[in-house]
């Protein structure tokens, strides 16, 4: 994976890949990693109030010769910035929809 991509294959513990749609992705200066939120693609991903379950993990960019990495988020200051960084995401979007 790589800043910019639209789409990965996210593996589960079960082996069973998911094709997933990036919404976004940013990078943290004070944690050093870039981070990436995600959703499943497809009707089954939608729960029974017709609402996406995104994720988010840290992950290592790929290069020509290899795949990105997803990583677990590791401490609680991480989800602290990541859910600052959703709500800001959240209200900005809330902000277009509405013009």
């Amino acid at each position: 994976m790589e800043h910019g991509d639209r789409h990965i294959t996210v593996v589960d513990e079960h082996g069973n890949e998911q094709l997933c749609e990036i919404l976004f992705t940013f990078e943290s200066d004070d944690f050093g990693k870039s981070y990436v939120f995600y959703y499943p693609v497809g009707v089954e991903a939608e729960d029974e109030n017709g609402e996406t379950e995104v994720h988010v993990s840290a992950f290592i960019p790929g290069d020509e010769n290899k795949e990105g990495e997803l990583l677990p988020i590791e401490t609680e200051e991480e989800w602290d910035m990541i859910e600052e960084v959703w709500n800001t995401f959240c209200a900005e979007q809330e902000e277009e929809d509405d013009e």
